[in-house]
């Protein structure tokens, strides 16, 4: 009888493993073969000096005072009307709200279904303290090294300068799309993007546009950064999370900190045990949805049991998924993160406070709402702390749509990030950060987000962080593909 489990053992696991093999070989690679683009001839040190000039700008935005350092915006607009003076005499330009930019290429095809280009002008402060941290000054736009360094090289000027460029060289080459070709550039992305990129979706919808694709900032061409790949991996981002901060309050009888309330009633003590019971208890995640389809393609590109775990998730999935709940990046893209980033309670060391509040964020996974989490929140912050308040903070949005990558938008996208970085392995992915983009969801079911820009993990610290900086042949290859994207994006093929 044990001869015979020992055998019956044996053939279950020849079968599994035959079985994987077989799967793993079935996997092959899902990279679209195009030859490389012969590159474009950029003058690097002049648009290295425009970048830097942009770069000095303080075009620092606010979310209370529209009017904060908008001298320094319309220095900035002075600026691009000067350098780039061909976009500025044959595109027309339109002003939205205060500062947003809107600029419109018309196509020779009216029927046509436009195209857009996003970014943005505004930057993110200086934090406090640190401006001795930085190895040039953050407002310099100082060339070294060959970088541009500076507060918005990267986020998000050298995106917007680099568009500027590509259709200015289009412009200078006699260029004419067939598609319309709008170029959007809010003022107050890094503060919600209401006063522009929602006030140009607004107008574009008002004039009945529907766009056949739109790009903004967004995921990179990473090397060294995802784990198991050798190869640099361009991730276009084809959906991104929403958004939710919540309030939560508890109240309590103030008093004397000599006659404290019984364990666990003090309004600190129920706040903690609801924070605690909310870092405990994320909401679930999964290798589904975008994140299933990402590791999905890049499962070929990979070697060792990486490339086996991936190509056989049916097996490993429990053991994949562990894994990437371990790093804050991977973590993100499985599930709505909850982040604890506010908390208040008492003002003196003897007064037992008679409130407690904290801020929790959660970052919305596609597939769930503002409602659904709201419901888990109270679920189990009320299993600990039955007293406590919740109050969603205005701004609160759900996930954008997920953009379908078998479309013929999304191989033009594929195909010029291949032509432009030939090294680079495409797949799709999540933003888990928040972009103008989710704006224009109600005028485009195409909606990338992706910046040509190559990083690797060093370099994804600087950003909103110190030291930020852009090199100068990363910048020029960012030229390079936006101009490649216009020509091939605004030409209609006949039928």
């Amino acid at each position: 009888m044990v001869k015979k489990l020992a055998w019956a053992l044996l053939l279950v696991l020849v079968a599994l493993g035959m079985a994987v093999g077989v799967n793993t070989w079935r996997k092959g690679s899902r990279q679209i073969e195009v030859p490389p683009l012969p590159k474009v001839q950029v003058d690097e040190a002049a648009v290295a000096q425009r970048l830097a000039e942009a770069v000095r700008f303080k075009t620092i935005s606010s979310r209370d005072d529209p009017q904060l350092n908008a001298a320094e915006f319309a220095g900035f607009q002075q600026m691009l009307a000067r350098r780039f003076p061909k976009v500025h005499a044959q595109l027309q330009r339109e002003q939205v709200g205060q500062l947003a930019l809107l600029y419109t290429w018309p196509g020779t095809d009216p029927k046509a279904a436009p195209v857009m280009f996003i970014a943005h002008q505004d930057v993110v402060p200086i934090a406090p303290g640190t401006e001795g941290d930085w190895a040039q000054p953050p407002f310099s736009g100082q060339l070294q090294d060959g970088h541009v360094w500076g507060r918005g090289s990267w986020d998000n000027k050298g995106n917007l300068m680099a568009q500027l460029e590509a259709i200015e060289q289009l412009l200078a080459e006699g260029y004419q799309p067939t598609r319309t070709l709008y170029l959007a550039y809010g003022a107050d992305e890094e503060v919600g993007g209401s006063r522009g990129a929602a006030q140009i979706a607004a107008l574009l919808a008002s004039r009945q546009v529907r766009l056949d694709f739109v790009i903004d900032e967004g995921l990179l061409v990473l090397h060294g950064v995802m784990p198991g790949i050798q190869k640099s991996t361009a991730i276009i981002g084809v959906a991104e999370k929403g958004n939710l901060t919540v309030r939560m309050k508890v109240s309590g009888t103030p008093g004397h900190s000599s006659m404290p309330p019984a364990k666990g009633e003090g309004v600190i003590a129920m706040m903690s045990a609801a924070l605690k019971q909310l870092d405990d208890h994320p909401l679930p995640g999964g290798i589904h949805g975008v994140a299933g389809e990402m590791f999905d393609t890049l499962a070929p590109e990979m070697s060792g049991f990486n490339r086996v775990a991936l190509s056989n998730l049916w097996l490993f999935r429990p053991v994949v998924q562990r894994q990437l709940e371990k790093a804050g990046s991977t973590n993100a893209m499985l599930r709505t993160t909850t982040a604890l980033t506010i908390v208040n309670a008492g003002n003196k060391e003897n007064v037992l406070p008679g409130r407690a509040e904290a801020m929790v964020n959660f970052r919305i996974l596609p597939g769930e709402d503002v409602d659904h989490v709201m419901a888990h929140m109270k679920a189990q912050v009320q299993q600990v702390a039955p007293r406590a308040e919740f109050e969603p903070l205005p701004g609160a949005h759900n996930p954008s749509k997920v953009a379908p990558t078998d479309s013929r938008q999304y191989r033009l996208l594929n195909q010029t990030i291949r032509e432009v970085f030939p090294d680079a392995v495409v797949a799709p992915g999540l933003m888990v950060a928040a972009t103008d983009s989710a704006h224009y969801d109600r005028i485009s079911d195409h909606i990338f987000k992706f910046s040509p820009v190559r990083a690797n993990a060093e370099d994804l610290k600087r950003f909103h962080g110190t030291n930020e900086r852009l090199s100068v042949s990363n910048y020029a290859d960012a030229i390079r593909f936006y101009q490649r994207l216009a020509r091939q994006a605004t030409r209609v093929d006949k039928p």
